[in-house]
């Protein structure tokens, strides 16, 4: 039996990376009714599952975090029969005990973006997903077993702060993020987990904690060049770990999609709009997303 899409989502670094790992690689251009995504698909196989690549900053690293075209890019992976999708990110620590180089599987979000479309149908019709776990505890889970083959510190639970950018925090919004609950400090996690939600997709953010955050002051004999040279140093390491992760998912027997799980009926009581009052390029949009539909 052939194993499921396994959709990916990272950093320009992390494309690179990939590469290396991927067999019969291609790329493919997507268009939808949101616009191009990021960039193009990387698509081919690793452990004779078939990986779906999406570098979310484009390349060169193009779009900030506010400008990356998330409903473009959610959109795009449904078409090409993407179910279940891992999204990495870099972020700083809030927690001590989460060091630099460390993997995180995130479980909760708290939403301080104010920026970005967060859905596929705004001003379409009235579609109100449940979001109170916003990563797909199973997927989570799988992910938790995989990590047990690395030799890499895994945190498996922390909630992440979403921040618009692209400037960083100031040192009392890093100490309020702490004091609001925070573990870790990002950019990029929300409308992602909304818009994975929408589109019925099992999704699961691992973090990769680059820096603690400007709530740690730094020693006086630290420089900016030493913590930016550190930062990158960390980001790669944790680049490398992040693939040997997807490496050891891609062997496991168990199923990356399962028809049960509630992810993949998030849209069955979530539509509020009299069918007969949503157009038909919104009911496209559904079919869609609802897997009813294909390219």
């Amino acid at each position: 039996m052939a194993k499921e899409t396994l959709g990916i989502i990272g950093g320009s670094g992390l494309e690179t990376v990939l590469a290396e790992h991927i067999e019969d690689a291609k790329k493919e251009e997507v268009v939808t009714p949101f616009g191009k995504p990021s960039s193009e698909f990387l698509i081919g196989n690793i452990n004779d599952r078939k990986i779906v690549f999406l570098n979310r900053h484009g390349k060169g690293h193009r779009f900030d975090p506010s400008s990356i075209p998330y409903r473009a890019n959610f959109f795009a992976l449904k078409l090409l029969g993407v179910k279940s999708c891992i999204a990495s990110g870099a972020v700083g620590s809030l927690r001590e005990e989460i060091h630099p180089r460390d993997l995180v599987l995130v479980d909760q979000i708290i939403d301080k973006t104010f920026k970005r479309e967060n859905s596929f149908f705004t001003a379409k019709a009235a579609v109100h997903c449940e979001l109170a776990q916003p990563y797909c505890p199973r997927l989570r889970e799988l992910l938790l077993v995989a990590s047990e083959k690395l030799e890499v510190k895994t945190h498996t639970k922390a909630t992440y702060v979403c921040m618009e950018g692209p400037q960083f925090s100031t040192r009392a919004e890093s100490l309020m993020h702490r004091n609001l609950g925070g573990d870790l400090i990002g950019m990029t996690a929300m409308p992602e987990a909304r818009l994975a939600r929408e589109a019925q997709m099992c999704f699961a953010l691992v973090a990769m904690p680059s820096d603690y955050d400007c709530w740690r002051e730094v020693s006086n004999d630290e420089g900016n060049q030493n913590l930016i040279g550190e930062i990158i140093g960390n980001l790669n390491s944790c680049s490398a770990n992040f693939i040997k992760l997807i490496k050891e998912v891609s062997k496991l027997d168990d199923q990356v999609v399962e028809r049960k799980c509630k992810c993949n009926k998030s849209l069955e009581q979530a539509i509020w709009s009299d069918p007969k009052e949503i157009s038909p390029d919104a009911i496209e949009i559904l079919e869609v997303l609802k897997g009813s539909s294909k390219r």
